[in-house]
C-alpha cells in the first residue's frame, strides 16, 4: 500500500466520522430564525380546525427528527406558497433522518408525540432542539 493510498483512506474515514456527527445546526437555526420572524408562516392550533396545517407535532425525546420531518411536510402542503425556506428545512430534516447522520436526535423513523402545536410552537421546538446541540 503506497502512501497516498494510506491518505485517502484516512481522509475518507475522518470524513465519514465527520458525516456521522453532521446535524446541519447552523443552517436549521438559521432557517428556523427567518421563519419564525415571518408572521405569515402562523395560524392558530384548533384541534378541531379542517386544516392539519393549525396543529403540528411536538416531539418525544428521541422522536426529533421524524416529527421535524413529518411537521415540515404538512407546512409545505398547508401553505400554497411554498416557502423555500420550509422546503430546505423538510429536505435537511429527511436527509438527516434517512442517513442517520444526526446521532444525537435520530431513535426512530416514527414521530411520536403526544402534544400537538401551532406552526410557533412547532418552530420554537426545532430552534430549542437544535440550540442544545450547539452547546
Amino acid at each position: 500500500m503506497n502512501a497516498s493510498m494510506l491518505s485517502y483512506i484516512l481522509f475518507s474515514c475522518l470524513l465519514l466520522s465527520v458525516q456521522a456527527e453532521y446535524c446541519g445546526v447552523r443552517e436549521i437555526i438559521r432557517y428556523t430564525e427567518r421563519l419564525l420572524d415571518d408572521s405569515s408562516v402562523s395560524c392558530p392550533c384548533r384541534q378541531t380546525a379542517v386544516s392539519s396545517c393549525s396543529c403540528l407535532p411536538i416531539p418525544e425525546r428521541g422522536h426529533e427528527l421524524a416529527c421535524f420531518v413529518n411537521g415540515t411536510k404538512l407546512l409545505l402542503e398547508n401553505n400554497k406558497s411554498s416557502s423555500p425556506v420550509i422546503t430546505r428545512l423538510y429536505w435537511t430534516f429527511q436527509a438527516l433522518l434517512d442517513r442517520n447522520f444526526c446521532k444525537r436526535l435520530a431513535r426512530g423513523d416514527q414521530c411520536q408525540y403526544k402534544t400537538k402545536g401551532n406552526v410557533t410552537e412547532f418552530l420554537k421546538t426545532i430552534l430549542t432542539t437544535y440550540q442544545e446541540i450547539n452547546k
